[in-house]
């Protein structure tokens, strides 16, 4: 008799099809069913990855204990509620919903059937991310690039909503500070929604976040930047590796972080499994997640305001 836990994934495109891959790997999980309205794409992870082709949601969930919900943002509410009125464990992927009512609606239902809730806000599981948690106490001015060549998906919501968010829900991570002020710009190129965008935010603690998107780029960068008074780490989300620096009399220091590697999102569905199994809140939940998705929309009004001026 297996002891894992019954997973399931709902919405198998890009995303979701690497949950389905994971659960069929992960030691704590059994993949025992996808669901899809695209019933070739779920046939098609079943027979790589096992599990049952589900005909409904209904059907689904009667297979599983813990769900991924990889769908469209706008579906995220109507099935995170169905699901969460069936006791049903959730990692929903970010945004966790496309307005703040539905995203507390959703933290409110999860409390209430006493579920965990989680949000794929991956970055959280990215091991270089721990290094800062370690070595940097109080940030005083933080750097964040994030591009991407043009993805083909997520075209219902602009670069903010779609790559900006994770970088966001770190910053207030880090920081704890209220926020002050925004300054924000973005431009459409190839979508009707902001493609490239920056943000300038200033907590009331003095910290300063300058952050930019773009899903028009060449070339792939996920790279962070955190200062402190006499010290900064940068880091390299992709290629997991960072460099720590500090003022030595009038010198400055380096040496490389050293970080043991690993797949985020593996990192994450096994966190994700193991909140469910023993009842713990996860690292990032849906009150991190909404709070990063109400700065997110913020910032994309301030845009979208800007460019009607």
């Amino acid at each position: 008799m297996s002891n894992k836990i019954k997973a399931g994934v709902i919405g198998v495109g890009a995303i979701g099809k690497n949950h389905a891959r994971i659960y069929s790997e992960i030691d704590s999980a059994d993949l025992v069913a996808v669901f899809d309205s695209d019933t070739d794409a779920a046939k098609e992870i079943v027979n790589l990855y096992g599990g049952v082709l589900a005909g409904s949601i209904e059907e689904f969930s009667k297979l599983v204990d813990v769900v991924s919900v990889a769908t469209p943002t706008n579906t995220h509410r109507s099935i995170g509620e169905s699901l969460l009125e069936r006791g049903k464990h959730l990692l929903i992927e970010k945004p966790i919903a496309d307005s703040a009512p539905d995203a507390q609606a959703l933290v409110n239902l999860a409390a209430e059937m006493n579920c965990v809730l989680q949000v794929g806000h991956i970055e959280r599981f990215n091991p270089v991310l721990e290094e800062i948690e370690e070595r940097l106490k109080d940030p005083r001015f933080i750097e964040v690039h994030r591009l991407s060549p043009f993805p083909n998906r997520s075209m219902d919501i602009g670069v903010v909503l779609d790559l900006m968010i994770h970088d966001l829900e770190i910053v207030l991570h880090l920081v704890k500070s209220k926020i002050q002020s925004i300054d924000a710009v973005g431009v459409p190129v190839l979508t009707e929604r902001e493609d490239i965008a920056n943000a300038r935010i200033r907590f009331e603690s003095g910290c300063v976040a300058n952050i930019t998107a773009s899903r028009i780029s060449p070339e792939k960068i996920r790279k962070l930047r955190v200062f402190e008074g006499e010290s900064y780490l940068s880091l390299d989300y992709q290629d997991q590796e960072g460099q720590f620096y500090w003022k030595d009399g009038m010198e400055i220091k380096t040496e490389p972080v050293e970080v043991e590697k690993g797949e985020p999102l593996k990192r994450e569905l096994e966190s994700f499994v193991e909140c469910a199994s023993m009842g713990r809140q996860p690292a990032v939940s849906g009150y991190e997640a909404t709070a990063a998705l109400e700065l997110a929309i913020e910032i994309t009004n301030l845009i979208d305001s800007g460019n009607k001026g």
